[in-house]
């Protein structure tokens, strides 16, 4: 631009004419204007969120609360990502750990980031059947559903106009090649649960898209397959459903599925827009590159995807850790990853995704059958705790029930061991006294007061085999 400008400025004696003179400005105002347009184009694909914008999507991450005041980790959130999904603070347990008590601290804490830098916010996940509250785990049959669609309705008025998408239910299908519904508390209220739910949060937010999300769905399989039916019956039948999210947890076990791109593309012919949600590839160098650029690609190829979310920033913010699955390692520093998915979004062709305004419907009065849970307390004072275990390759969820004996506690403290080379990653509704061998959880401040015969539950997550054997509980 100096040179141009130089060029322009000329000496007395080669001055031109006055018109002359008028063109040759115009001239230079043009290729001003052009130079900066270029200019401005070329920075617009530097960072993920720029280059995906291009592409008309989005380029997102999980983010925890308890992060935005490490430095580096922020800097690379505000530089890069334009979405934002909470890891766990809009849970059910996080929201509402007392019944119709709601905590919105930490998750209106990263709302109010992701605005205040103008990033969009996915909502991350009304319904579930893990990470619930102890008091909504003693619950079942109308009882449990009155408290589903009460916390579906209070949480997502709340956010009403902040999300962009909300994770209506998650994981509601078995694993295996059955294509089965998973067996939970909430599928126990009836089969029709995830149609209220949806039904529910298109009453309580109705300008947000309404998604359901899993794992292993990421090719067709049994599990997808009984996802697809189920979009396409809501779909036939007016249920309010706007997106499918695919979580995409890949490792050398669990790899990119060669019919990942078809996959996408089915379940958007059924006029819904597919998401991937939780994107991590354990692996390093160019294997891990090549994975995440086929991943990128697949994507911008279905018009309907809408963008991509990693679940995490570093690779020691991930709950995978040990695999390295992420875009930046530890330190920050960008990985071969980052430049594959990168060059991926800024080479892709991909056709910006339709924009649809969701209709507007009211969410159904059904009575489920009621059914009591056993009551079987320990005898004398004291407590008891069973383990649930979610297992798979590489990774595992556990959920803890305390059970109280006859008399009431002040507080309790769970025991177990984790196998040789497990470790946890995070833990809800209780606190840890560390995270590999043998640990000790103990309550936290909403669930350590307990009545004779009541219940208690928390949760961890973590990496390698989880545990399996007895855990002992002891009470104050």
């Amino acid at each position: 631009m100096e040179k141009m400008l130089a060029r322009g400025s000329g000496s007395s004696a080669a001055r031109p004419r006055p018109r002359a003179v008028l063109m040759s400005v115009v001239a230079g105002v043009a290729v001003v204007a052009a130079t900066v347009a270029v200019a401005s184009r070329a920075s617009a694909g530097t960072t993920l969120g720029s280059a995906a914008t291009e592409k008309g999507r989005y380029f997102g991450a999980a983010v925890a609360a308890n992060k935005l005041s490490d430095g580096t980790y922020v800097g690379i959130l505000n530089r890069e990502f334009n979405m934002v999904t909470p890891e766990n603070e809009m849970k059910w347990d996080a929201t509402e750990p007392s019944q119709n008590q709601f905590n919105y601290t930490n998750a209106d804490r990263i709302v109010t980031h992701a605005q205040t830098n103008g990033m969009r916010v996915r909502g991350h996940a009304l319904a579930w059947h893990s990470q619930q509250p102890g008091w909504a785990q003693n619950l079942s049959g109308t009882a449990l559903r009155s408290a589903m669609v009460n916390h579906v309705t209070q949480v997502a008025t709340h956010y009403k106009g902040k999300i962009y998408a909300w994770d209506v239910v998650n994981e509601a299908f078995a694993d295996g090649g059955t294509g089965a519904r998973r067996d939970s508390n909430l599928q126990r209220t009836g089969n029709d649960w995830i149609e209220v739910a949806f039904r529910t949060a298109r009453a309580a937010d109705p300008g947000a898209k309404l998604c359901y999300n899993d794992y292993n769905t990421d090719g067709q399989n049994a599990k997808s397959n009984a996802v697809y039916a189920m979009v396409q019956d809501f779909k036939a039948r007016g249920v309010p459903i706007d997106c499918v999210g695919f979580q995409s947890h890949f490792n050398s076990a669990s790899p990119v599925p060669s019919d990942y791109q078809a996959n996408l593309q089915r379940f958007a012919n059924l006029g819904v827009d597919v998401q991937i949600t939780e994107l991590d590839i354990e692996g390093s160098g160019s294997a891990q590159a090549d994975n995440y650029g086929r991943v990128v690609r697949a994507c911008l190829a279905v018009s309907r995807c809408t963008g991509i979310t990693v679940w995490g920033i570093r690779d020691s913010d991930s709950w995978r850790a040990s695999g390295t699955p992420l875009l930046f390692d530890g330190s920050g520093n960008k990985k071969p990853a980052y430049t594959a998915a990168l060059d991926a979004l800024n080479a892709g062709g991909g056709t910006p995704p339709p924009t649809t305004t969701p209709p507007t419907t009211t969410p159904p009065t059904t009575t489920p059958p009621t059914t009591t849970p056993p009551t079987t307390p320990p005898p004398g004072g004291g407590c008891t705790a069973s383990l649930t275990l979610n297992q798979w390759q590489g990774g595992f969820t556990t959920n803890v029930r305390v059970t109280v004996g006859a008399n009431p506690v002040n507080g309790w403290a769970v025991t177990l061991t984790l196998p040789g080379g497990a470790t946890i990653t995070n833990t809800w509704s209780a606190q840890p006294s560390g995270t590999a061998g043998t640990v000790t959880f103990r309550n936290v401040s909403y669930n350590g007061q307990l009545s004779a015969g009541a219940t208690a539950e928390f949760g961890f997550q973590g990496v390698g085999t989880g545990p399996s054997g007895t855990a002992t509980c002891s009470a104050s």
